[in-house]
């Protein structure tokens, strides 16, 4: 009798622990229906060098929206958006310009838009 008993408790408690406590793993929540697409690309001189730590923005066309990455050491970045028409903006310092972007990108649920180089030169 003292076997099952303490053989009970033992599930008990093993029962106990396995549960966790908080939100459920499977996300039911029907708010978001699509996945994000994603910008990525460089930002380069005109001589082909990275610019590192510039703001890239991703601002959707038609609601102002902004979306940002910061470049990292080889000058790329990597931004997710939702599906929208986007352009592109990119932080300049005193003396530079946008030599060349692209120009609106069209993304749709789970697009990658990779390439999307922006050149900056002098002024």
């Amino acid at each position: 009798m003292r076997r099952v008993l303490a053989g009970s408790l033992v599930l008990v408690a093993l029962a106990g622990a396995a549960c966790r406590p908080g939100s459920p793993i499977v996300n039911t929540d029907p708010v978001r229906t699509t996945t994000p697409g994603t910008i990525a690309g460089a930002v380069r001189t005109t001589a082909g060098n990275p610019l590192t730590e510039r703001r890239v923005e991703a601002v959707d066309i038609a609601t102002g929206q902004r979306y940002a990455a910061q470049t990292g050491v080889t000058g790329g970045y990597s931004i997710k958006v939702p599906p929208a028409k986007y352009r592109l903006e990119v932080e300049l310092h005193e003396n530079e310009a946008i030599v060349r972007q692209p120009g609106t990108i069209d993304i749709n649920s789970s697009d990658l838009d990779p390439d999307m180089d922006i050149v900056v030169g002098p002024r």
